[in-house]
């Protein structure tokens, strides 16, 4: 049965003058809520980012990708963990990778009024067994399991939604070109959470808001 999906439109801006022009128009062209990319601020003053977070009430997913996890962070991961952990209390979510570290992950996922377990593989998709398996351990830490995967073949794609309909409270997305329209549909298929680009995604074969905005209202039960 569809459930309600938010779109989120990350906004990846070097400084937050920026990132308050994209998270303006993107809430008035209908997003339900905004990913903060952290990693891709120059110089982030973690006090900027908490009156940023809170000017816009909260709605706000909070995240600080490494290189490995397709970021921009340059730091350590006791400093990029330690931004996460100052911002999170003002987030609606923060985005913390499985692979974390468990000490630095656990010392996120406390401070967070809700968290958001991500795992992400850009060159190949997963069985649809380690999936479930990934999503598992995802869910035992944190509220909401997320896992991005690239697809080979249109197969691959079909793995996203054989996970999504035997795990609740799962975001999964098959990326890239081939992959982009399970974006729109894993609504159908219970993830609460899709994303959606504006002015140039984040993340390969992320459709643009209008176009994710225009589907989820005609085919999901989607509250503007």
């Amino acid at each position: 049965m569809p459930v309600k999906t938010m779109i989120c439109v990350p906004i990846f801006r070097p400084n937050l003058n920026s990132a308050r022009l994209t998270a303006d128009k993107a809430l008035k062209l209908g997003a339900d809520i905004l990913e903060l990319r952290i990693d891709a601020l120059q110089d982030p003053d973690v006090q900027e980012v908490i009156n940023f977070i809170d000017s816009l009430d909260g709605r706000v997913i909070a995240t600080n990708r490494t290189a490995r996890e397709g970021g921009l962070f340059k730091g350590s991961e006791e400093e990029r963990t330690e931004i996460l952990s100052d911002v999170a209390g003002h987030a609606r979510f923060v985005d913390i990778e499985l692979q974390t570290e468990e000490k630095l992950r656990s010392r996120v996922i406390k401070k967070s009024g809700s968290s958001i377990v991500s795992f992400h593989d850009f060159e190949k998709t997963p069985s649809v067994e380690e999936l479930l398996e990934i999503v598992r351990q995802e869910k035992e830490l944190g509220d909401l399991a997320k896992f991005a995967v690239m697809p080979r073949n249109l197969e691959d794609t079909l793995t996203v939604f054989q996970v999504l309909l035997q795990m609740e409270d799962t975001i999964g997305i098959s990326m890239g070109d081939l992959g982009g329209y399970t974006r729109v549909t894993a609504g159908l298929f219970g993830s609460p959470i899709t994303y959606a680009s504006l002015d140039g995604g984040s993340a390969p074969g992320q459709l643009d808001l209008k176009t994710t905005r225009l589907f989820l209202d005609k085919f999901t039960d989607v509250d503007r």
